[in-house]
């Protein structure tokens, strides 16, 4: 008998697909990972699941997992989330819930190299300032090429970008970087409510359809856990933990997924949660426009890089 040889999975930084599943079973079914949706049908029905091309796969309301679907989503290096209704996790204020997958031959020079840094003070002041920095060129770039904010007038304004390359500039603290991070995600709110014309406030895990307020505030909880999605995948591959940020909660374990999610939400997530929640679309047509946006972008390809060779920038 021949050996059966294990198919070779796709690079990380370069795999397609990301799922968000509610309702369903996960499990192994003739050396597949599938999904059977609960329909009360006569006929089960199968989905299959390629994961050698899945970066990571968000488990919502009324989903369960096998061991072996579980087994073998992390023989492929994929992560898996759990989280409530509609993309926003029932704790999101806690922490993330990811599993990650645990093997022996992670790669450990690039935490090492984030550790090294970490522990240096100056250098993970000037590692984070470089990230916010990439923030606002990925931004810049994302908002410069969409026809559809061009189309109702909505740019960055010139002020908005020197002050907050100023303020970065001029941190000589973790807080003063927050200060200014902070006021540049709200003038980043206000400038596509404004072209937009409607009147918005950030409420997380609101929850409600009643205004185009509302179906945004759920559309950026569910677009921000597909980023935090991504950037739990990037840390997972490059062996770099969840607890070692740059920027936020210092006691929060899963803070550093916050920090590189940071770099796809501002440019990706929050406008197509703007204009798609204008428009009061399905949350599953935002989901896959939004996924669709990070694959031709290659969001992971991206951020591999970026997290990879971010210690060398302090140096």
């Amino acid at each position: 008998m021949k050996p059966q040889i294990k198919p070779r999975s796709i690079l990380l930084s370069k795999r397609a697909n990301v799922f968000y599943l509610e309702h369903v079973r996960v499990m192994q079914k003739d050396e597949r990972v599938v999904y059977l949706t609960e329909t009360g049908e006569d006929v089960e029905r199968f989905f299959n699941i390629p994961e050698r091309n899945t970066a990571f796969v968000l488990l919502g309301k009324g989903t369960s997992i096998t061991d072996a679907a579980a087994r073998r989503l992390a023989d492929a290096n994929v992560l898996v989330g759990f989280c409530g209704s509609g993309g926003s996790p029932l704790f999101s204020v806690t922490d993330i819930t990811f599993l990650a997958p645990q093997s022996e031959y992670r790669p450990t020079e690039y935490m090492q190299a984030w550790v090294k840094a970490w522990f240096d003070e100056p250098r993970r002041l000037k590692m984070a300032k470089h990230m916010l920095r990439q923030r606002l060129e990925w931004t810049l770039e994302a908002w410069s090429d969409n026809a559809e904010l061009l189309k109702r007038h909505v740019t960055i304004p010139d002020s908005l970008l020197r002050r907050f390359d100023a303020d970065v500039g001029a941190a000589e603290s973790t807080q003063a970087l927050l200060l200014a991070e902070s006021h540049w995600a709200k003038a980043l709110y206000a400038e596509l409510a404004r072209g937009l014309k409607l009147e918005f406030r950030r409420e997380e895990g609101k929850g409600t359809r009643e205004t185009k307020a509302d179906v945004i505030n759920g559309f950026l909880d569910h677009g921000n856990y597909i980023a935090y999605g991504y950037a739990a995948t990037v840390l997972n591959g490059l062996g770099i933990s969840f607890s070692l940020p740059l920027l936020h909660g210092k006691t929060r374990r899963g803070a550093l997924v916050f920090d590189v999610a940071d770099l796809v939400k501002d440019a990706f997530v929050m406008p197509a949660a703007f204009l798609m929640g204008a428009k009061k679309v399905k949350q599953q047509d935002f989901r896959s426009a939004l996924i669709e946006t990070c694959q031709k972008q290659e969001i992971l390809d991206r951020l591999f890089t970026f997290v990879s060779e971010l210690p060398q920038k302090s140096l």
